[in-house]
């Protein structure tokens, strides 16, 4: 990941605000979970405490932090406590001991009244096993959250239709569950707790028990929705794939703890020890890697602020055979190569509209490198613009064929293939 985009990452985060908190969050199974927490407190790990008091671990003091509008993804095999964390976020398994800190307010430990009206107003959740009523139909349903909160049936029928149409279900409104696929039950359960309006989506093992093509269409309806509605959002899956195709950052955990926290790209290029590692081994980087992780930044020619020749002496200081041409908006909208301007000062040509090439590659800094791979056919450089369409960088040829090398074992150091390496 380059400089440049490090810095803007740092400032998204540092302006998103943190919406959920958690502070050494702890869950103990047993008959005498205050004597284990005892021991956690002292050093010892898992094994250890289950052989002197027969308690189970399954959350031993994790700590960290959610923004507004992320979709944190919570990964780790079966028996990792992924599923007790999440549970441990609205309640419905209590903590031993920690801070579930939700919009500056501890959840963990405020009574249950309250508790109920966070989960009323702030928290939905979506499992695993549709868990919808049989014996209501596709909308009742849906208002069911709605109905519970005291709702007019009128206002909440309405707010249910609303939802069903945002995920696709509104012609299935006055069907049974029992009508529809596994597929679309599901999508019923994630617009019931859509319905509410919560401003943070669990999702525990949503698409578990999914067939995996219907699986896949539900993470790109995920996708989807999150881009339309910003939700905060706590996904469990014990899918590495899953995870990262969907997830914003990652958190990979084992035997109660997080061994890892990351965005997928840090995750895939980054791995802190063996255990990532070997999750990784199986993953299509071009797949996780983002253009934007590997954009060159450099300096595009702005239209109006020169002429042929000005753009020509810029190309050849910088040692630039093509320039990309902006608008005052820094969106690209054409580009020169020297080529081309050295033939238009020869025909007295000082105009750069009349020599730059309107066509070219142009992709978000999002797009994953196997989506751009194709484009290494073509002879400019991409053009990498961000969600606003401003102008980044450039990525050449040579940076998608190296990004995609595999990762080599140098010296029992993991390191990333060079682009001779990759190119021989």
């Amino acid at each position: 990941m380059n400089t440049n985009q490090n810095i803007d990452m740092e400032k998204k985060e540092n302006t998103a605000q943190t919406k959920i908190k958690v502070e050494s969050l702890v869950k103990i199974f047993g008959n005498s979970p205050r004597e284990g927490l005892k021991l956690l407190r002292e050093g010892h790990d898992r094994d250890s405490i289950f052989e002197k008091t027969g308690n189970v671990v399954g959350v031993g003091g994790v700590s960290f932090e959610i923004k507004q509008g992320e979709l944190f993804v919570i990964m780790g095999l079966s028996g990792s406590g992924k599923s007790t964390l999440i549970r441990c976020l609205n309640r419905l398994i209590e903590p031993t001991s920690g801070q579930v800190i939700v919009d500056d307010e501890d959840v963990a430990h405020v009574d249950l009244e309250r508790l109920r009206e966070v989960r009323r107003t702030k928290m939905a959740m979506v499992f695993q096993k549709f868990a919808l009523f049989p014996h209501l139909t596709v909308a009742e349903n849906t208002e069911y959250g709605l109905k519970v909160r005291g709702v007019d049936h009128k206002k909440g029928r309405h707010k249910a239709l609303e939802t069903l149409e945002i995920v696709g279900l509104h012609k299935w409104a006055n069907r049974y569950p029992s009508e529809l696929s596994g597929g679309m039950q599901q999508r019923v359960g994630l617009a019931r707790a859509l319905a509410t309006d919560p401003d943070i989506l669990l999702m525990d093992e949503a698409f578990g028990a999914l067939d995996p093509l219907i699986r896949r269409d539900m993470q790109a309806e995920l996708m989807r929705l999150q881009d339309e509605l910003h939700k905060t959002v706590v996904f469990i899956s014990h899918d590495i794939h899953e995870a990262l195709k969907i997830g914003d950052r990652v958190a990979v955990m084992k035997d109660g703890y997080f061994v890892q926290v990351g965005t997928p790209e840090e995750l895939v290029t980054n791995p802190t020890d063996n255990y990532i590692r070997d999750f990784m081994m199986d993953v299509n980087r071009a797949q996780v890697l983002k253009t934007g992780s590997i954009t060159r930044k450099t300096i595009p020619f702005i239209l109006g602020h020169g002429s042929v020749r000005s753009a020509l002496e810029q190309m050849q200081r910088h040692q630039r055979e093509e320039m990309y041409v902006v608008d005052r908006g820094n969106s690209p909208i054409g580009v020169v190569t020297t080529e081309a301007l050295t033939r238009a000062l020869e025909r007295g040509i000082e105009d750069i509209k009349e020599v730059m090439e309107a066509d070219f590659p142009k992709v978000q800094a999002s797009t994953t490198i196997e989506e751009v791979a194709h484009l290494c056919q073509q002879e400019l450089p991409l053009a990498i613009i961000d969600d606003q369409g401003e102008f980044k960088g450039v990525v050449e040829h040579s940076d998608i064929l190296a990004s995609i090398g595999r990762l080599k074992e140098v010296d029992g150091d993991t390191v990333e293939s060079q682009p001779e390496e990759v190119a021989a």
